[in-house]
C-alpha cells in the first residue's frame, strides 16, 4: 500500500455496493463512469486487495469487500462527523455565510446583499465563485454553506425559490436566425447546443439544452466540454453552437459577436439559494435564507421578469 485511500473513495465504494451498477453509480455521483471505475481500481490498490468482481452482465463485492464494507462505513460516517463538528465550531463565533454564485453574477450579487442588508440586518457574506459543476461539489463537500445558481438541482441540496426568469437563445450574429425578433424550439431543432463538461449534473443539462425538444427529439451537442456561461457564450459567438441563458445572463453579460432572442416556447428558469440537505443549518445561513425569503416574497415568483436585469434587481 503506498498511500491512504481517500474519504472520496471510500464513499464510491460504499454506493457502488448499494447500486451494484458502475454506471448508475456514476450517475448517481454525477461523475462520469470511467473516472468512478478508476476511482474504484485506485482504492483497491491502496488497499492492496480486490474489493468487487466485475463482469458485462452484473457487478458484486468479492468476499474481502463485503468484510470491509462494514469499516468502510465507519470511516466514512466518522470523517462526516469529524467534518460537521469543525463546521459547527467553525461558524460558532461568526455571523458570516460563504456563498458560491458564477463568476459572471458576482459583482450584481454582491451589489444586490449590499443594498438588502441596508434595508434588513444580515449576516456577512464570503462570495466565491463556481461553475456549472461546482454549484453541486461544492456544495457536498462543505466548500461553501450555499450557493446561488440556476436550478435544477440533484436530491440531497434544498432549495429557496428566489425568482422565476425567462429563458434566450444565445447565437452568433451572422446566423441567418439572428434577426428574428423571436423563434420557437422547432425552428432550432437542427442548430447544436454548445457541449456540457461530463461531469454536469445530468438533469440540469438536459434543461439547459431543452433535451429532448418537444416531441422527443434529442439535441446534438457540439463537442465542447463548458463549464461556464462565459465559455459557453464564446464558443457560441465563434458559431459553433447555439446556448440557452437565464434573463439575468443576458443582462450581465452582454458580449460582441451574439445575439440574444427570446424562444417562444421554452419553458422560464428559476434562480435558488441552494444548500446541502445533509449539514446543520448555521444561524448566519439562516439569516441569510429569511432576508432573501422576504425578498422574494415581494417578487411575483410565478411570471418571468419583465426588467433590464434578473431576479436580483431592486426596485
Amino acid at each position: 500500500m503506498t498511500t491512504d485511500p481517500s474519504t472520496h473513495q471510500l464513499r464510491l465504494l460504499l454506493v457502488l455496493a448499494e447500486e451494484l451498477h458502475f454506471g448508475r453509480a456514476a450517475k448517481r455521483l454525477f461523475i462520469s463512469q470511467p473516472a468512478f471505475s478508476r476511482q474504484i481500481r485506485m482504492l483497491e490498490e491502496h488497499l492492496g486487495v480486490a474489493l468487487v468482481e466485475r463482469s458485462t452482465r452484473r457487478v458484486e463485492l468479492t468476499s474481502a469487500g463485503e468484510a470491509l464494507l462494514s469499516r468502510v462505513r465507519a470511516v466514512v460516517d466518522a470523517v462526516e462527523e469529524l467534518s460537521g463538528a469543525a463546521d459547527t465550531a467553525a461558524h460558532a463565533h461568526t455571523d458570516r455565510v460563504v456563498l458560491g454564485s458564477y463568476m459572471s453574477s458576482l459583482p450584481a450579487l454582491r451589489m444586490f446583499l449590499d443594498r438588502l442588508r441596508e434595508r434588513h440586518p444580515g449576516p456577512e457574506v464570503e462570495l466565491r465563485g463556481v461553475d456549472y459543476v461546482e454549484q453541486v461539489s461544492a456544495l457536498l463537500e462543505g466548500q461553501v454553506d450555499a450557493v446561488i445558481c440556476h436550478g435544477p438541482m440533484p436530491e440531497g441540496i434544498h432549495t429557496l425559490c428566489l425568482g422565476t426568469e425567462a429563458r434566450f437563445l444565445c447565437v452568433h450574429d451572422t446566423h441567418p436566425l439572428a434577426d428574428r425578433e423571436s423563434l420557437t424550439l422547432a425552428e432550432l431543432a437542427d442548430l447544436p447546443v454548445i457541449g456540457f463538461s461530463p461531469h454536469v449534473q445530468p438533469e440540469w443539462r438536459d434543461f439547459w439544452a431543452a433535451d429532448p425538444r418537444p416531441g422527443g427529439t434529442p439535441v446534438q451537442y457540439t463537442h465542447h466540454a463548458a463549464t461556464t456561461a462565459d465559455s459557453s457564450i464564446a464558443y457560441a459567438s465563434l458559431g459553433h453552437g447555439i446556448r440557452f441563458i437565464s434573463e439575468s445572463c443576458r443582462a450581465l453579460m452582454p458580449r460582441p459577436g451574439v445575439r440574444y432572442i427570446a424562444v417562444t416556447d421554452l419553458r422560464p428558469c428559476t434562480a435558488v439559494l441552494a444548500w446541502s440537505a445533509s449539514r446543520p443549518l448555521t444561524p448566519a445561513l439562516s439569516s441569510l435564507q429569511r432576508l432573501l425569503r422576504n425578498h422574494s416574497r415581494t417578487k411575483d415568483t410565478q411570471t418571468p421578469l419583465n426588467t433590464n436585469g434578473g431576479w436580483w434587481y431592486m426596485v
